[in-house]
């Protein structure tokens, strides 16, 4: 999606209110006194409903922190969080759980998927978990989505590295979250299977108004995003709009703290 583009959706998301992520003034302390690391310092940030966004930085910037607070996995020491305009911050862990199963869809670098689980069972399993009725059809036409049509009843262990990545993300689409959050989801695949696993989110975005948020190292792969935010030091410290990948290239190498 073109630099225009985006700035329509963040400019119409702002005059609505409808932002599907929202860090506002986030902290995040590990240990006290001198020795505490400081992994967040007060991010600011909303993101548009619908959009695709792709967050680097070098190593210890904070990225898997800042991914693990924006989704509710961890707690900020200070400031707030909200997704579709829920607050995370005052939930309890049975709602953030809750919230977690029934909105958001998560997709790893590991696959994370259950080795004596069909493939339709790792597909069906967050709709088991939130307490909705799983549908085959439904995860029928979710794996046919992914190119994984009639591979339902193997195991992930009769699958190639690619496949099972497609099986975590059809895991991940198949409650039709408002966000799905990828950590490294292309790291460990080739660069042809890495293509076609960021086509596949691109299409969530399209398809569905999904919103997508990955953190990657990548700048191939963070050139598929609408925009990529840059960390450095627990700080955002500059974004690109509909960047290509030398363009992103070019400024990792440049990142300083703000």
């Amino acid at each position: 999606m073109g630099l225009r583009t985006e700035r329509q959706r963040h400019d119409e998301a702002a005059r609505g209110g409808r932002w599907a992520v929202e860090l506002r003034g986030v902290h995040r302390r590990y240990g006290r006194g001198a020795s505490a690391v400081h992994a967040l310092r007060g991010i600011e940030l909303a993101l548009p409903a619908g959009t695709f966004t792709a967050v680097m930085g070098p190593s210890g910037s904070g990225k898997s922190t800042f991914l693990q607070c924006a989704a509710g996995l961890d707690r900020p020491t200070e400031g707030t969080v909200a997704l579709g305009g829920t607050p995370l911050t005052g939930l309890d862990e049975n709602r953030l759980t809750e919230l977690r199963r029934t909105r958001l869809g998560f997709v790893f670098q590991a696959f994370n998927l259950l080795p004596s689980l069909t493939v339709e069972q790792n597909v069906l399993l967050p709709m088991r978990l939130a307490g909705r009725r799983p549908q085959r059809h439904h995860a029928a036409d979710v794996l046919a989505r992914v190119g994984l049509d009639g591979l339902g009843r193997r195991r992930p262990g009769e699958l190639s590295g690619g496949q099972q990545q497609r099986v975590a993300v059809a895991r991940a689409l198949v409650t039709r979250p408002d966000v799905v959050f990828a950590d490294e989801p292309t790291g460990a695949l080739d660069t042809t299977t890495a293509r076609e696993i960021l086509a596949l989110l691109r299409d969530a975005v399209g398809r569905t108004g999904s919103t997508v948020v990955m953190v990657t190292h990548d700048p191939v792969a963070a050139a598929h995003a609408d925009r990529v935010l840059f960390l450095a030091d627990g700080s955002l410290v500059d974004h690109l709009d509909g960047a290509p990948a030398a363009a992103i290239a070019a400024r990792m190498t440049t990142l300083t703290p703000a």
